[in-house]
């Protein structure tokens, strides 16, 4: 595990400035390859001070890291994802196919469930591709020997690509655009470098050829498409009614509402709130009647992605 984040770090990176270019969806901020590799990177940083050998509790610590320093859709997405994924694997020391199949639905039910209007032809569509492929390999294998995870695994990346080739034909934003969805492709190389970690080999060179506007040499796709207002993150402490209630004003105001708890604290949890809104103090003031937010940032939707300010 931690030598997948670590890897998950360095590939991100790497790709970042194709997966900004490609994003366009659900705002053309240019800025997935980014927020995921920032958010990755607080994961695996995470992951590298912690000594524990619980897998699960090795991933949780990394969820929440990841959750405190998540950027925009995508990052908020993936850190609720490793969160998530660590629930079903605490107290092992072995990653199997079983156990992994189990994590990936878990991850599958939380994504969904984070998000007011999850939408089809994103990352979710391929956090939910991979479940099913990891469940239909683990009832296939019925094992937890090193080769049924081998066989979970690279049934995941089967489907993960087959999912993201999916994404443009789902979302009417990239059919016209041609091009497949950021998020997913991020997904996708997540997810190879979890397959080459746990099995010692390097990543698929191929996985990616094909893909539309994937390797299109145009660097700013995203610039064709311009979107106004504000995304708004934030860390509060609130009850579940309380933040039922931000999530349906949120709603009102604006969209891309994603609130995830990231840990338990006294009368209720600590969660990580994003959303896009046409007025980022509205927003604040809406917050800031429920609870007193921390670690705040506001984000010009139409600006370069490192626009940002704290609070």
């Amino acid at each position: 595990m931690r030598r997948w984040l670590s890897k998950a770090e360095v590939v991100l990176g790497n790709h970042s400035d194709r997966l900004n270019a490609i994003n366009i969806f659900p705002v053309a901020d240019g800025d997935t390859g980014t927020n995921l590799y920032l958010t990755i990177r607080a994961a695996a940083q995470s992951a590298s001070e912690n000594p524990t050998s619980d897998v699960g509790e090795l991933l949780a610590g990394a969820g929440q890291a990841a959750m405190e320093e998540a950027r925009g859709n995508s990052g908020t997405l993936l850190s609720v994802f490793l969160a998530a994924l660590a629930e079903p694997l605490r107290g092992t020391t072995r990653l199997t196919g079983p156990l992994l199949a189990a994590a990936l639905q878990r991850a599958e039910i939380r994504c969904w469930s984070a998000l007011s209007e999850p939408v089809e032809g994103t990352m979710l569509s391929v956090i939910a591709a991979v479940s099913r492929a990891a469940s239909a390999a683990h009832g296939a294998q019925h094992d937890d020997s090193n080769h049924g995870l081998a066989a979970t695994l690279e049934a995941i990346v089967e489907e993960a690509l087959a999912a993201v080739v999916r994404t443009e034909a789902q979302l009417g934003a990239l059919e016209s655009a041609h091009i497949v969805d950021a998020g997913a492709v991020g997904f996708l190389l997540i997810m190879d470098t979890l397959r080459a970690s746990a099995l010692g080999e390097g990543l698929q060179p191929e996985l990616l050829d094909g893909l539309h506007g994937f390797n299109v040499q145009d660097p700013h796709l995203h610039l064709d498409h311009i979107d106004e207002g504000v995304e708004v993150m934030c860390t509060i402490n609130l009850s579940p009614l309380d933040a039922a209630t931000l999530r349906l004003k949120l709603d009102e105001l604006g969209d891309s509402v994603i609130m995830s708890a990231v840990t338990e604290v006294e009368g209720g949890y600590r969660w990580r709130v994003h959303a896009h809104v046409p007025d980022g103090d509205a927003a604040l003031e809406l917050i800031r009647e429920l609870g007193e937010p921390m670690n705040v940032t506001m984000t010009e939707l139409a600006g370069p992605p490192e626009h940002t300010h704290g609070g």
